[in-house]
């Protein structure tokens, strides 16, 4: 019996230390189409009708092929959820701050309701059709390391580069059984707070890096829900135009060398720490996938609240004079 108990254990451990790793935390539509019933394929978007879409294609005259015009349907066995369910309010001293990174016993629910495992590879797929998009792969993949999961990759160009190449597609609803997946940890140093961009705007130790449009950035529009115009004292922009390249409608991301220039040219140095921000997380999680997990830059945070909470916190903003 002990004999037994001994293989047994022994055909377990085999089987963990066999379990696929991803290559890094981006792969391509080849990549995830080798290995798709190896790991598990979570799909994040907003417009979950389209899920059950069957994606749209017109001729195109001149070539004779085919040209997706409407992303639909989903990669055969993707687990769906709902970006709009991921973040939540959070009461940060006298105020409500909204789209924040959920507690862990929500956040744990929600990805066991979308049918998330545990001790299995997690590949996440946007819709791919913007830098918008492909962040809320980038802010999930932020959340979900936040809580401890380790062995996640990102698909480049998302359904849209998938449905490009021509690979299968499907349009059935999912059914998913409840998942087990749970937090293993909880990582706050990929977390700022106000404190700590406060600390940063002053200390200049830190960088400060704006994730937003230049429009935003310098105050020229702003979105209704953010107090102030502009962009936190001292901040660098790294926009959403420059963190993905967009190839036949599909959004991208760079080659590494090419980020670096971007940075370099930007003034964010690659070798120093760093503070993302947007307006709620959202596009500020875009850069600190770029910075972090693609870059290996050390020390970089997202500031979770962005610029919704530090308007609401009535603390400073710089601006072009327009008003």
């Amino acid at each position: 019996m002990d004999r037994i108990r001994f293989l047994l254990l022994g055909l377990t451990l085999s089987g963990s230390a066999l379990a696929l790793e991803v290559p890094g935390p981006v792969v391509d539509a080849a990549w995830l189409a080798q290995h798709s019933s190896e790991v598990q394929i979570v799909d994040i978007r907003s417009d979950t009708q389209s899920f059950t879409t069957q994606p749209a294609y017109e001729t195109d005259t001149k070539a004779g092929g085919k040209v997706l015009v409407g992303v639909g349907g989903h990669i055969p066995g993707a687990l769906l959820i709902d970006f709009q369910t991921i973040r939540t309010d959070r009461k940060i001293g006298n105020l409500v701050v909204k789209y924040m990174n959920p507690e862990k016993p929500e956040f744990e629910h929600l990805m066991q309701a979308a049918g998330v495992v545990a001790n299995k590879p997690i590949v996440l797929v946007a819709m791919g059709q913007s830098a918008s998009d492909i962040d809320q792969a980038t802010r999930l993949y932020w959340q979900f390391k936040y809580y401890g999961e380790k062995n996640m990759a990102i698909l480049d160009g998302g359904l849209a580069g998938w449905l490009n190449e021509g690979r299968s597609v499907s349009s059935a609803a999912s059914a998913p059984t409840k998942g087990d997946w749970v937090s293993t940890a909880e990582d706050k140093a990929l977390v700022a707070e106000s404190k700590d961009v406060a600390q940063a705007m002053k200390s200049h130790k830190t960088q400060l890096v704006d994730a937003r449009d230049l429009l935003q950035y310098f105050g020229l529009a702003k979105r209704s829900d953010v107090k102030d115009y502009g962009h936190i004292p001292g901040a660098r922009v790294f926009p959403p135009d420059v963190q993905v390249k967009m190839e036949g409608g599909v959004a991208k991301f760079l080659p590494s060398a090419a980020y670096q220039s971007v940075l370099e040219q930007s003034g964010i140095r690659t070798t120093a720490p760093a503070i993302t921000y947007c307006n709620t997380g959202h596009l500020g999680s875009g850069a600190w996938f770029v910075m972090s997990e693609i870059l290996k830059m050390p020390n970089v945070r997202l500031y979770d609240g962005s610029t919704m909470e530090w308007t609401q916190e009535n603390r400073p903003m710089v601006s072009v004079p327009v008003r």
